[in-house]
């Protein structure tokens, strides 16, 4: 048969790969559809000629299998003959994607003049016959990842010496997916994060200089794994950083991981390894390209259990590399705030799985990891398994630390002072004095007290002082004055005490939706009936212990500059007649149901909402919406464990008109109640007049699986279910039928 010629285009990006990167993408469309002699030729994206290849004619598939082989020689290159340069270049086609191979079944449209090619003599004269060309995709083509192992599948009769095969895909494909399973937001030097909590100048440096020196390998602290451990506010996380910001130049940080509980951009488990392979990836490009090629070949490994994912995106790939020359041997992985990691478990489990690589040596890392001394994090940690590879750092609450205290508000002091234009005398050093003393060496304490009376929202720091001073002489007194945890709840207390009457319980309600399910502001501002500015104005109120992000309320989210002060607001021992749990939360409760209950009885429908006369419809939201925020808050504070409803209150709640509320909801609303948890909290005679579990009563319905069913009587409601509980929405059947079944 004739020879044939196929054009390939080089795209950009891979110009400077092997000529025998093209050639796998040849064989690969070669192998399953070409037959005859051909002349592959080949051009980059400047219309230079490459050298041309002759495929020989593959031998025929029907040979016996017990008659010999014939063995086709390698691709070879061919000679080309003198010619003349190409008088007009090869126009480049965009190519975002990898070379994929197309069938001609219609030819592609193009607007470009065609590209002039070299006429190369072909071994035989017999004219070219039409075939299957190998083109650049379309820019509506799907990009095809064919990987190096499927080249030859199935062939046989050929032998090829000295291969050279490379592997090609979108530039870093697999790495941004991921990034997209990692938690950039935890990162040392993450925007979100900025400014993040370092060290003041000149305080914590013997902190500094131990882990440090540890890191380094020049401290008497040989273990992989070191665990430095505190109470709340103490300055862990700042230390950290400070490590971070000192090994980065150095070349000797690995990664990162700042947790925070009170973001679920920084306390996911799942996305511990996959963050920590990413930043080693950004740093190691060998160890790059391998993880890039494992996020290919197995999308779904970021999502597999931790184990599986220290293994596959951390141990095997580094056990591919030359660690001495990586540089990656004695990079240190920073953790902090393992505590603030969602789930016990998956604490321990990370615990556990860094101590097993560091004792098979499995990982060439050195592990600092912070946390708080929560029980089960100190079990794990001491365990047999965990402790003969892990060195122990204690960062107590001492007044060791006064005089870096003292250093840290006398900064602050000035930078107020300057602000302001304060005689340099103001403070005096007798408040100075007072001020360190009362910190009790807790760092959270003076930050937030610094914060305080600083704060714009105010008078000005002159008459904040004067407040933070009478509250300190009035608490000098109380017993327990010698417990950190004390202050600072007495400062909590301070702050909260702080907000004029008319705002306090609209700012305790705001705090517990935002506990209870991290509700975004924009729809605590409509369960509360409140318009946005009111809701800045509640926030500005505790600025001092948190911030309302963003520019505009919908993307807005509450940040607590420490988790301790919602602990103090939910713990009634500590914050007694301030705490939003307990009475608060069931008084609130009785006073959504009578709301729901005037609404229901007065609207008919979700374009028909009709409140009561005390609430002020908002402009940007429909009734329907507001009215969902309501209900979705009111079912909210029914699963709270431990707060049970009064029988009275309970009957009332069995009269709600179940069957007429979701035709009352936004059709956009969607909310998943914990069916369980508001069974626990009624009395046992009126649960199943509430909720009850059973089949389901719609005639006709094909569900056999028990159901939760809400209501009785004519007020009975089947909601769409979920596992576990049901989903509080809009969703009605559209022919009347039954929407039970379980997702």
């Amino acid at each position: 048969m004739g020879q044939r010629r196929i054009i390939i285009q080089i795209p950009h990006g891979a110009s400077n790969k092997p000529v025998s990167f093209v050639l796998w993408h040849a064989c690969m469309r070669l192998r399953r559809e070409v037959s005859g002699s051909y002349v592959l030729v080949i051009f980059d994206v400047h219309g230079r000629l490459a050298v041309p290849f002759l495929l020989p004619h593959p031998p025929s598939h029907t040979t016996p299998q017990n008659s010999t082989q014939s063995k086709v020689p390698a691709l070879r290159p061919t000679p080309l003959p003198q010619q003349t340069p190409v008088s007009s270049p090869l126009i480049p086609l965009p190519l975002p994607q990898p070379i994929s191979f197309l069938k001609p079944a219609a030819p592609m449209p193009s607007t470009a003049p065609a590209p002039v090619l070299p006429d190369l003599e072909p071994l035989n004269s017999a004219p070219p016959t039409s075939s299957s060309a190998i083109l650049p995709p379309t820019a509506s083509s799907p990009p095809q990842h064919i990987h190096a192992r499927e080249m030859l599948r199935n062939a046989h009769d050929f032998v090829l010496n000295y291969p050279q095969f490379n592997h090609f895909s979108p530039v870093a494909f697999g790495i941004e997916r991921l990034l997209r399973h990692s938690m950039p937001d935890a990162f040392h030097n993450s925007g979100a994060r900025y400014p993040p909590p370092k060290c003041h100048l000149g305080t914590r440096k013997d902190y500094i200089a131990l882990v440090t020196n540890w890191a380094l390998g020049v401290s008497d602290r040989k273990e992989p794994i070191l665990w430095m451990h505190g109470p709340f506010g103490i300055g862990k996380s700042a230390v950290a950083q400070s490590c971070a910001e000192a090994l980065a130049p150095m070349k000797k940080l690995a990664a990162t991981l700042f947790f925070s509980r009170s973001s679920t951009d920084r306390d996911d488990s799942r996305r511990v390894f996959t963050s920590i392979a990413y930043q080693v990836a950004a740093i190691c490009p060998s160890f790059r390209e391998i993880v890039d090629v494992c996020m290919i070949d197995d999308p779904a490994l970021a999502t597999k259990s931790l184990s599986t994912q220290f293994e596959d995106l951390l141990v095997h790939p580094l056990a591919r590399l030359d660690i001495a020359e990586s540089g990656l041997d004695g990079r240190t992985v920073i953790i902090d705030g393992l505590d603030e990691c969602r789930g016990t478990a998956a604490q321990c489990e990370i615990i556990q799985i860094i101590a097993t690589s560091a004792r098979k040596r499995t990982t060439p890392f050195r592990w600092f990891i912070t946390s708080r001394p929560e029980d089960a994090i100190i079990r794990t940690m001491n365990s047999a398994a965990v402790s003969s590879v892990r060195s122990r750092i204690e960062l107590p609450v001492s007044r060791a630390i006064d005089h870096e205290i003292l250093t840290y508000l006398t900064d602050g002091f000035k930078t107020i002072r300057e602000s302001y234009g304060l005689p340099e005398s103001w403070p005096s050093e007798e408040v100075l004095a007072l001020l360190v003393k009362h910190g009790a060496g807790l760092w959270i304490y003076v930050a937030t007290m610094i914060r305080f009376i600083g704060d714009e929202n105010s008078l000005g720091p002159e008459d904040q002082l004067q407040i933070v001073l009478k509250f300190i002489k009035g608490i000098s007194a109380k017993p327990g004055v010698d417990n950190p945890l004390a202050e600072m709840d007495f400062f909590y207390t301070l702050i909260m005490e702080r907000i004029p009457l008319k705002l306090k319980t609209t700012v305790r309600k705001i705090l517990l939706l935002h506990s209870l399910c991290n509700m975004v502001p924009r729809d605590i501002a409509f369960a509360l009936h409140l318009s946005a500015k009111q809701l800045r104005h509640a926030c500005a109120s505790i600025q001092s212990v948190m911030e309302l992000q963003g520019s505009d309320l919908a993307p807005r989210t509450l940040n607590f500059y420490h988790a301790s002060f919602l602990d103090f607001m939910k713990n009634p021992q500590r914050s007694k007649e301030l705490c939003i749990r307990g009475d608060f939360l069931i008084g609130w409760r009785r006073e959504l149901l009578g709301w729901l209950h005037e609404v229901c009885s007065r609207s008919t429908d979700s374009s028909h909402i009709v409140f009561p006369s005390d609430t002020i419809p908002l402009e940007d939201r429909s009734g329907a919406y507001h009215y969902s925020c309501v209900l979705v808050c009111f079912w909210e504070l029914c699963q709270v464990p431990a707060h049970q409803f009064d029988p009275q209150t309970a009957m009332s709640v069995a009269e709600l008109p179940f069957n007429k509320m979701p035709g009352l909801m936004d059709d956009r609303f969607r909310w998943w109640i914990n069916a369980t948890l508001v069974r626990n909290n009624l009395p046992a005679h009126l649960r199943d007049k509430i909720i009850r579990e059973g089949k389901c009563p719609i005639s006709g319905c094909t569900n056999i699986k028990n159901i939760f069913i809400l209501g009785h009587g004519e007020n009975e409601s089947v909601p769409e279910q979920r596992r576990g509980g049901f989903v509080v929405n809009h969703k009605v059947s559209p022919d009347g039928g039954c929407i039970c079944h379980v997702w």
